[in-house]
């Protein structure tokens, strides 16, 4: 099992222990996902004792009228060997740069596509990727557990090959211009394997409460790097200082910043762990790291 495996069934574990699904629904996935009844009945209760015990936490707000208005429109593009990928994206008048927008370990529903133009509307033009390209799109399979599972049967490689065609397709779309990328849980990950992938052109990134790969070795990259975590992700908190040691090593401009009280997945105004002043903190904190690194 590989760790990107481990980590996408562990997110289902967490959201049954943290209350979020049941534990029908919890097995479900994690049989679309190839687990037996008895190793997912061992991964329940394994995750069982980080489940957290605070109150339900008010319904979130979603996008705004006007990030709604603005949100990416969809498009296709050119990938690898031949293959033609799918995202939503998003043209600022007259960029500062272009960032690269890698989502969550649902696929690319409406939150990243209005967060692609969220950036635009701050001058950066935007492109949400699909990494279910190939499945035919998120929107083509249907209940989220069901794109989840495909994540976790894709070897990363090809997602590191798909992002890179979307940086080609946003130094197309805004030439001229800095590129960088942003990403969420799952997309978090992804966004360190970018980082890790060595590609020149990406001049900033902030992963946002991603799990490290295993092994990630920065060194040759020329990424400045903005590392978001959240003081209650205790899961995803244990490789923190591990992927800050490698960014040391491999001599890159970086910061890691922690935002008190906010769980995994707090950016995320669509889901039950939003945070709204963590949320806002981090905007403003990404906003001015790519105005510095991007221009």
């Amino acid at each position: 099992m590989t760790d990107l495996e481990r980590y996408l069934a562990e997110e289902v574990a967490i959201d049954h222990a943290d209350g979020f699904i049941t534990r029908r629904e919890a097995l479900h996935r994690l049989a679309l996902m190839g687990w037996t009844a008895g190793s997912a009945s061992s991964l329940l209760a394994a995750c069982a004792s980080e489940g957290k015990t605070a109150p339900a936490p008010a319904p979130p707000p979603g996008a705004s009228a006007a990030d709604a208005a603005a949100a990416a429109s969809a498009v296709t593009f050119a990938g690898p060997e031949g293959r033609t990928l799918q995202g939503g994206w998003a043209g600022a008048e007259k960029p500062r740069g272009a960032v690269l927008v890698i989502h969550e370990n649902k696929g690319l529903l409406e939150h990243f596509r209005v967060l692609a133009g969220r950036f635009a509307r701050a001058g950066y033009s935007a492109l949400a990727i699909d990494l279910l390209s190939e499945e035919g799109g998120t929107a083509a399979l249907g209940d989220p557990a069901n794109a989840t599972a495909a994540l976790s049967k894709v070897a990363p490689e090809r997602f590191v090959a798909d992002m890179k065609a979307g940086l080609d397709e946003l130094a197309r779309r805004a030439p001229g211009v800095k590129l960088g990328a942003i990403g969420f849980c799952f997309g978090g990950g992804m966004t360190w394997r970018l980082i890790a992938s060595k590609d020149p052109r990406l001049a900033a990134a902030a992963p946002f409460y991603g799990p490290l790969p295993d092994g990630a070795d920065f060194t040759g990259s020329r990424a400045a790097v903005l590392g978001v975590y959240a003081e209650a992700d205790a899961r995803v908190n244990a490789s923190r200082e591990t992927a800050k040691a490698a960014l040391e090593k491999a001599g890159l401009v970086h910061e890691i910043v922690t935002y008190a009280g906010a769980d995994h997945a707090f950016f995320n105004d669509t889901g039950p762990r939003y945070q709204a002043e963590a949320a806002a903190q981090a905007w403003t904190k990404v906003l001015a790291w790519f105005g510095h690194y991007l221009g």
